[in-house]
């Protein structure tokens, strides 16, 4: 018997193969080549966000969250590639530990952060059960996950301040979040299983159809 569940299009509709929710020796390859990439993607994002952030918080402080997403892509990204329960925290926290052993200035900070966002990024999907995996899901997670980042940050490097500039550090890191991590990633995943490269995958193979 066929599984049925929401695909990435939206409607209902029929799986190709039995829905399991154990992780594959697949899955824990792809995902650990997707989290380290994205890692790496982190590292330079750490270097170029100091003078592009620098601006933004003269011109309005609270608005350097705007280049959060930067961080918060790899944990939705690994999610909607494999499909499974804690793909997206593995792909942050994986991710975040790669961009620590390289250094940077957050130190073993970095870890607890991405344990956080990642923790953000997977409770939308498991809210939807693990079956919903269309834009506006992967939206709402990049956009949690920037909430999560907007409140650790505000804890540990912001705390006690003004009403203001902690709106519009959260506002602008869940923009973020639900853009970068969220849509960029979606079409991310879209166009590669368009190449066939997750034809092992049930991303790839909704794309397929």
């Amino acid at each position: 018997m066929t599984d049925v569940s929401r695909s990435d299009s939206g409607p209902f509709v029929p799986q190709d193969r039995p829905r399991t929710y154990r992780w594959r020796v697949v899955d824990i390859v792809v995902a650990s080549v997707l989290a380290v990439a994205a890692g790496l993607v982190f590292v330079m994002w750490n270097i170029a966000s100091n003078p592009i952030g620098a601006p933004l918080s003269a011109a309005l402080p609270g608005l350097q969250a705007l280049l959060g997403g930067g961080w918060l892509f790899a944990g939705v990204l690994t999610a909607l590639v494999i499909r499974k329960p804690g793909a997206a925290l593995y792909g942050e926290l994986v991710a975040a530990t790669v961009s620590a052993l390289v250094g940077n200035q957050w130190g073993v900070l970095t870890l607890e952060s991405g344990l956080v966002q990642g923790i953000g990024a997977e409770l939308v999907f498991a809210v939807f059960l693990y079956r919903v995996w269309n834009l506006p899901v992967a939206i709402l997670s990049g956009a949690v996950a920037g909430l999560a980042l907007a409140i650790n940050d505000l804890i540990l490097w912001y705390p006690g301040s003004a009403a203001a500039f902690t709106l519009i550090y959260t506002v602008s890191a869940v923009v973020s979040g639900a853009l970068v991590a969220g849509a960029l990633s979606w079409y991310a995943v879209r166009g590669l299983a368009r190449t066939g490269a997750l034809s092992r995958f049930a991303s790839g193979r909704t794309a397929a159809r």
